[in-house]
């Protein structure tokens, strides 16, 4: 039998070697090159903005090895500091890795935005492990080498199908407010006293919710786990013990933060050197207080999380009150109390595909559908791009159009009455947004020749309370499919980069709260729906997808594509934009992830991912939006798409360009 994880010779080098093949960068005036592999040729050739390869291939990779030297080329400057627009920039942007080429396996594959967790989760697959142990392994070691998306400390969203019985369900890992919150928690220190939370909501303990990430993995893999839960974790211990290389954007990343990291004594002493500033890249990190953590859930199974020491470390962490900060209300008692939620995937047509999403607390699935169920009745197929290459193509102006009209209208539903449904009941469920009279109103009013700038939401009768446009912050995403053909799509977050700067353990602690409703009630003096109440989880824009084959008769078929990304409330965008480029413009799915990204919040603004090296030659495309009336904004997008796509030859999958991670299977 082979070893769950090789030796860290094998393991942890090879990674970083992988991804040092993939994030190999060129010197800015490079001349015109040509890169030789054992399977393939490929010619690139330098513009002003990127070296991209003109060339459409693939590489392969079996036993969870590169069969060839990946290309890709960095371009780009890591930007972001704390004056970013965390609206659209979640965590800070580091480049883009200009001509990267889809990856093909033959019976099982993954994808995550880091090389290491990439390896330890294809390792577990090539071991015989299901889609449900590589998520496991990939998630505990994320919360080591990409510590500033995700971790123990946060919670998340998993979408599994079961391949035996062709059973697709969503679980809900979303952290929950303590049950001493009241809806006045983020603005007001207490009843008594109404001054603002210190330093702010975010950096003190009132924006940490209770963890639910630990709990749901546990519940993933009780259900369909095939090895031992133990045994899973055993990657994520090696490599806090033995140390990792810091990868370069978890450095710039940590830079960009190191004045919020060094209020807390532990972030301060993991993330920053004895002057204060942020460790290298390149520096090996070992994190023995998270091997303990680690050590002791294999031991003692998922819920030693929620009770004894650990949990005890974590209520006296966000209940740190130094320097004056408000501190968290929560309990020992919250946690214990802690139980994921299992629900019924959320699924809705569209061309010859079924798309399933994730249902509420997360408004992912419901803005995605609906989006989809809209533009269902548009031909974007003959506004396809000529000549893609490995980095996509620039899309049309009427197809960005038509595709921000329609999140436009998504997003103020989704900003209206999306919410726990533990607390807010929505006439008729969610599927009321999904249905055919429903989508025949709201598509009436998308109007091809003018942008309707901001959009209102449907009327539900009976009415219900509006809440605002709400930004969202950062995370990370796994794509996983397995030699059974299980697959599992996890979208899981801390929020905002490095959550809320509090540490306990070795792992830090989210910031998920601020994902509510600061203001309780609405213009129209009604309760808004995604208000701060006891237990209640915040809103969501996770949006992890499976997609199938669509029956005759509606019904799943084969499963298609697994597909996912980070990026806050942009998440919504930056997955509709992969789904079309593949199902509706034929690419695939490293051209659709590279492809620059686009879309629009329920605002005037409609926004081109300003990081991708095209957008330095889209004049043409920003001056037509605007005549059809758009404002147009240009910011780097920091998303982190991965998808793979099931094949008649086996899986071809692609990983995001802007982040580090990398396809790897077997």
């Amino acid at each position: 039998m082979k070893p769950l994880f090789r030796t860290r010779a094998r393991g942890v080098t090879a990674a970083l070697g992988a991804a040092a093949l993939v994030l190999t960068a060129c010197a800015e005036d490079a001349p015109e090159t040509t890169s030789e592999t054992p399977t393939t040729t490929t010619t690139t050739t330098t513009t002003s903005a990127a070296h991209a390869a003109s060339e459409v291939t693939t590489i392969t990779s079996s036993n969870c090895e590169f069969d060839a030297a990946p290309a890709g080329e960095a371009t780009g400057e890591t930007s972001g500091g704390s004056d970013r627009d965390i609206t659209t920039n979640p965590e800070i942007a580091t480049g883009y890795r200009a001509g990267m080429q889809a990856v093909e396996t033959q019976n099982f594959a993954v994808a995550t935005a880091n090389p290491v967790a990439t390896q330890a989760a294809c390792d577990v697959l090539l071991a015989g492990g299901s889609a449900a142990d590589a998520v496991v392994t990939a998630q505990f070691v994320l919360g080591l080498t990409e510590p500033q998306s995700s971790g123990l400390g946060g919670g998340g969203y998993i979408l599994y199908y079961d391949a035996a019985t062709g059973e697709t369900i969503a679980i809900d890992g979303r952290e929950v407010a303590p049950l001493a919150a009241d809806e006045n928690y983020l603005r007001h220190i207490s009843a008594e006293d109404q001054s603002a939370p210190v330093p702010d909501a975010r950096r003190s303990g009132r924006s940490i919710g209770v963890p639910g990430m630990v709990a749901a993995l546990g519940t993933v893999h009780e259900r369909y786990g095939t090895r031992a839960w133990a045994e899973n974790l055993t990657p994520a211990r090696d490599l806090a013990a033995e140390g990792f290389e810091i990868s370069p954007r978890m450095a710039a990343s940590v830079a960009s933060a190191a004045e919020d990291l060094a209020r807390d004594p532990q972030a301060r002493a993991h993330f920053l050197d004895e002057d204060g500033d942020a460790k290298e890249a390149g520096t090996m990190l070992q994190n023995p207080d998270y091997a303990g953590v680690v050590d002791k859930l294999a031991s003692e199974g998922p819920d030693a999380f929620y009770t004894g020491e650990i949990a005890q470390g974590i209520v006296e962490s966000a209940a740190a009150d130094a320097e004056g900060m408000t501190p968290s209300l929560m309990t020992t008692a919250d946690l214990a109390g802690y139980t994921p939620v299992v629900h019924e995937a959320l699924c809705a047509p569209y061309r010859d595909t079924l798309v399933c999403g994730m249902p509420p607390s997360s408004s992912g699935g419901v803005a995605v559908l609906e989006t989809l169920r809209l533009l269902d009745a548009h031909d974007l197929a003959r506004y396809a791009p000529r000549d893609a290459g490995p980095d996509g193509a620039l899309p049309a102006p009427e197809a960005v159009h038509l595709v921000a009209e329609a999140q436009r209208l998504a997003y103020a539903d989704r900003d209206a009455y999306i919410a726990d449904p533990a607390f807010t009941d929505i006439p008729g469920g969610v599927e009321a947004f999904l249905s055919d009279g429903y989508i025949a109103e709201r598509g009436a009013l998308i109007d091809p020749a003018t942008s309707m700038g901001t959009a209102q939401p449907g009327e539900l009768v009976p009415a219900m309370a509006r809440g605002a446009d709400l930004p969202e912050q950062g995370t990370t995403h796994i794509s996983v499919i397995d030699a059974e053909g299980n697959a599992a799509s996890a979208t899981t977050s801390i929020e905002a980069g490095f959550g809320s700067f509090h540490m306990t353990q070795g792992f830090l602690l989210n910031n998920q709260l601020t994902d509510f409703s600061t203001e309780p009630v609405g213009e129209d003096g009604q309760p808004v729906a995604n208000r701060v109440e006891a237990a209640k989880r915040p809103r969501s824009s996770m949006s992890p997808l499976l997609v199938f084959e669509r029956g005759d008769d509606g019904a799943p078929g084969d499963l298609r594509m697994v597909l996912g990304s980070p990026g806050g409330s942009l998440i919504i965008q930056y997955v509709t934009k992969t789904l079309i480029n593949i199902v509706d413009w034929d690419m695939n799915p490293q051209q659709a992830v590279s492809a620059p990204n686009f879309g629009a919040r329920n605002t005037p603004e409609t926004g081109l991912g300003g990081e991708h090296p095209l957008l330095s030659d889209a004049d043409d495309l920003v001056t037509a939006l605007q005549d059809l009336g758009h404002e147009v904004n240009e910011d780097d997008q920091s998303s982190g798409l991965s998808a793979l796509v099931v094949t008649e030859r086996g899986i071809i999958g692609g990983a995001d360009p802007r982040r580090e991670g990398i396809v790897l299977g077997g």
